[in-house]
């Protein structure tokens, strides 16, 4: 349940309200309960929160003048995209504002000829890539939601997707950023060029999950379209089998666009939402996707032909056409949200670890399944060890969320200790960040709290978030949403 605001904080968020609406019109401030409800939680439903308003900026200068107010009044604030995060990253903080950026959605400019274009936060992913398609450009990172995530929420979590192994993160392909930290003070990070020198402050802001402030622009890096797309799906009898023949591929001296790893469960859940069609008696499918010049892609299908035979896959096909490729490619994107055909309620992860010892993780994830009784699909970028094993249960049933909570706990620990990371693309929001401690020393961990109280001594953007505090806000709510229990939202 929402804390109720003592009398003096009211007094603060009434004379705030009332400073807020000399920025934006009636219909542009959220306030009433039914307007909140959506806001109250990101893709990783089981943390909760309820603002005390929405905004909805259309321009720069009224997002500026909003984290203006908020400094005057220390009023928190998170800014939010499409809410996709799945690690609780844009979960709103408690009696604090919302600034929704989804309507400054604009493409500001677009050079083809550098293969540049610079964007407002709100602009879809796959947006950039569907405008600079006529000049045969893309953006890389492509997350599974990237039809609906922002780029401003790609920058907060440093977004990968299914071809990071080859081609990075988001980091990757940002070259500069204009953004409002949270003291209002406007700053200009990197530009429109490839070569950076000096303090990388542009690396610095992406991934900080907006504890450093709110970007108002983005300049992007694109890359010329592949000529050639070499896509191949292999059937395992095993899941630990898949996992060794990533690192044998890699081994090999190739390297894919893209190799992926979906388990059972994942496949069922895919076939059953769109069909996708892969091997109905394979316990796990590998897809590998060779990209580059035409010669270049000739050249290496031999070699990875003969190494996933060597790697125990019973089956083998290649993707007969676009159509086919783009049919394997929609399952495996469909799969984190066709897995709610199997489980009213999931929390997908987000470890990392080496590829050498992807098969030993995947085993241990299965002995933890069955330890605690609780099914785990696995679906995941396998070329960089990039695991996200989905956790299912039922949030109805009592004790059920803190069962699936504990064995989530032992999956990032199980990474840590085998050398990874407690994150590879999702963040660590308020998921994680109880772990951070158990991957960095006291002193890192020290250091992280100087650089963020550096630039906001107040806490003021997200807070809570990232970064593992004392006290922190009672975010989660176990049990029926409050609006279940009003008839307003089923989950039968």
């Amino acid at each position: 349940m929402s804390a109720e605001p003592d009398s003096a904080s009211v007094q603060n968020i009434t004379a705030f309200f009332a400073e807020l609406n000399r920025i934006y019109s009636t219909d542009r401030i959220l306030t009433n309960k039914a307007q909140l409800a959506p806001y109250e939680s990101d893709g990783l439903t089981c943390f909760r929160a309820r603002p005390c308003g929405v905004v909805l900026p259309e321009n720069q200068q009224e997002v500026i003048d909003t984290v203006r107010l908020c400094h005057r009044f220390a009023m928190p604030f998170v800014a939010r995209g499409s809410g996709t995060s799945l690690s609780g990253g844009a979960v709103p903080i408690e009696n604090g504002l919302v600034i929704a950026m989804n309507r400054l959605n604009k493409i500001l400019d677009y050079d083809a000829e550098q293969r540049t274009v610079v964007v407002e936060p709100g602009v879809i992913n796959l947006k950039v890539s569907q405008h600079v398609a006529g000049d045969q450009l893309y953006y890389a990172p492509d997350p599974s939601s990237g039809p609906v995530c922002t780029i401003g929420g790609n920058v907060a979590f440093n977004s990968g997707g299914a071809h990071c192994l080859k081609y990075g993160m988001t980091s990757n392909h940002v070259l500069g950023i204009k953004a409002v930290l949270p003291d209002g003070e406007i700053v200009e990070l990197g530009g429109d060029s490839l070569e950076s020198v000096g303090q990388d402050l542009t690396g610095m802001f992406i991934g900080s999950e907006g504890l450093f402030g709110v970007a108002l622009e983005v300049t992007l890096r694109l890359l010329p379209k592949p000529e050639k797309y070499y896509t191949l799906q292999a059937a395992y009898d095993s899941l630990e089998k898949a996992g060794n023949a990533v690192a044998m591929v890699v081994a090999s001296g190739l390297l894919p666009g893209a190799m992926e790893i979906m388990d059972r469960l994942s496949m069922d859940a895919a076939d059953a939402a769109i069909g996708a069609g892969y091997p109905q008696d394979a316990a796990a499918v590998l897809i590998v996707e060779l990209e580059g010049t035409t010669d270049e892609v000739e050249a290496e299908m031999p070699l990875l032909h003969s190494v996933i035979e060597e790697s125990g896959a019973y089956i083998v096909e290649a993707a007969k056409d676009d159509a086919h490729r783009t049919k394997i490619w929609t399952g495996r994107k469909s799969a984190f949200s066709a897995v709610g055909r199997l489980s009213p309620d999931f929390i997908v992860q987000d470890g990392v670890v080496p590829r050498t010892r992807l098969a030993e993780a995947l085993a241990e994830i299965e002995r933890l399944s069955g330890k605690y009784g609780i099914r785990v699909a696995n679906v995941f970028h396998a070329g960089d060890g990039n695991l996200h094993p989905l956790v299912m249960f039922d949030g109805r049933e009592e004790g059920a969320l803190h069962k699936a909570e504990e064995l989530s706990g032992e999956i990032i620990r199980l990474c840590i200790r085998l050398g990874g990371s407690i994150t590879g693309e999702h963040g660590v929001g308020l998921e994680k960040r109880m772990y951070l401690g158990e991957m960095y020393g006291e002193d890192d961990i020290e250091f992280m709290h100087r650089l963020q109280h550096a630039v906001d001594p107040l806490e003021l953007a997200n807070r809570g978030k990232k970064l593992p505090v004392a006290t922190a806000p009672a975010l989660l709510t176990r049990g029926a949403h409050p609006l279940e229990k009003q008839g307003v939202i089923f989950r039968d």
